[in-house]
């Protein structure tokens, strides 16, 4: 979803030509430093006030507890979310938990924007394909944030993933606010409003009580999203809140995903309020693609340890969709200040997501989990004319339901290391 920075200072383009002209380049010496170099100024946040530094890691959320937890902390730190998951395996085994024997299937589904559609056409043919398995563990940043909460409950939302990847244009998702961003009177150069109803029509009541139900049968869903604060990622255990009970979840889970897709300069980010030394405060999330393009679980978090203590032997299979193109992609850049630092961020994204293949790569094989690796295809050309072009996003579900339906033929390694790729369906 980055793109949409570039596609708001009008410039940057991968391959497909993807520009709105909305602001005169007389105004770019202005739109520099209050976006590139993230300039200091008032936001229509209002006044925050933020966590203090000595009380970042007691901040928690209302009357929640644990369900949340930090991206980069150490294996102890996650003994709560440990002992929740044993919990759980034994609550739904009993005494027979310790004799169970079975695959385990984990989904990871990254950023990309409008790139999504080509994740929400691979999960559509996957189902008609008829071996689409039934994820036990669910993750996803940005816009695979917004497919997430889909695609953890299964086939049924296929029509709802195929609506909101076929169906949206611009102004579904954002309305420009340049002028007012150019003035310090908010905090993006997109409003949002129009992505808050979205994500209020496609997470609702009706779908937080079943995620609810399925925590209780010990799956799990997760939504990554960045502390700007403390520069770090946050994995917000959804099912664990769909599961409280709290009035407030509902909302509380609109935010994190509306966080999650949050652009730091093109979407004004997310203040989700908490409480640390008997003191109320607000953290700023944004999207968090920021620190991971996509997400398995932390390195410091092993699965092993379940596995030692329940005494069962699951077999894990993980896949990746990577909403994005990982090769390298050819296109003349101006000599213009903005283009260049457009290009520069994009290449940077690149990179850094293939970067997070890597870890995921290397977490896999330390835990013994079979990987796979999906993302658009190279040679896949359709320009888009805007962010959310509907005719660029149709022809790219129709490109991944298609390779889901013939059976994706799964990378087995992350770009640079997977030289025969094949697929897990054969």
């Amino acid at each position: 979803m980055y793109d949409w920075l570039a596609t708001f200072v009008g410039a940057g383009r991968r391959q497909r030509t993807r520009s709105l002209d909305v602001v005169s380049g007389l105004l770019w010496p202005i739109l520099i430093p209050l976006v590139v170099l993230n300039g200091g100024c008032a936001t229509d946040l209002g006044p925050r006030v933020a966590v203090p530094v000595g009380l970042v890691e007691s901040a928690a959320v209302s009357d929640l507890e644990n369900i949340r937890f930090w991206g980069d902390s150490k294996q102890k730190d996650y003994a709560v979310l440990t002992e929740r998951r044993i919990a759980a395996i034994r609550e739904l085994y009993g005494d027979k938990a310790a004799n169970v024997s079975r695959d385990s299937h984990f989904l990871t589904l990254s950023g990309g924007g409008s790139d999504g559609a080509f994740g929400a056409g691979l999960l559509v043919g996957w189902t008609e394909r008829g071996d689409r398995p039934r994820f036990d563990f669910v993750t996803g940043v940005s816009t695979g944030a917004m497919m997430a909460p889909l695609a953890f409950l299964g086939p049924k939302y296929d029509a709802k993933l195929r609506e909101a990847y076929t169906t949206l244009t611009d102004g579904d998702v954002a309305t420009p606010q340049i002028l007012s961003a150019l003035v310090g009177a908010s905090a993006g150069l997109a409003d949002t409003t129009p992505l808050k109803g979205l994500v209020a029509k496609y997470m609702t009541a009706e779908m937080l009580a079943e995620i609810a139900a399925e925590h209780r049968n010990g799956r799990a869903l997760m939504i990554g999203t960045t502390n700007l604060d403390a520069q770090r990622a946050v994995i917000w255990d959804i099912g664990a809140i769909a599961a409280s009970g709290s009035p407030s979840s509902l909302n509380l889970i609109r935010q994190i995903i509306l966080a999650s897709a949050a652009i730091p300069g093109a979407f004004p980010p997310v203040e989700i309020d908490v409480t640390a030394g008997g003191r109320r405060y607000q953290e700023l999330n944004v999207d968090g693609g920021v620190t991971r393009q996509v997400f398995l679980y932390p390195p410091g978090f092993s699965p092993k340890v379940i596995d030692g203590a329940i005494g069962w032997k699951i077999r894990r299979r993980l896949f990746i969709i990577r909403n994005t193109k990982v090769d390298p992609e050819f296109s003349e850049t101006q000599d213009q200040i903005i283009p260049i630092a457009t290009r520069s961020i994009s290449t940077l994204i690149k990179t850094q997501g293939v970067g997070d293949l890597y870890q995921i790569y290397v977490t896999a094989k330390r835990d013994g989990v079979d990987y796979n690796l999906a993302y658009i295809p190279p040679d896949f050309a359709v320009p888009a004319k805007s962010a959310f072009d509907k005719t660029y996003m149709n022809a790219l579900f129709q490109r991944g339901y298609e390779l889901g339906r013939a059976g994706y033929p799964w990378h087995k390694q992350p770009p640079g290391l997977d030289v025969n790729p094949h697929s897990t369906h054969d």
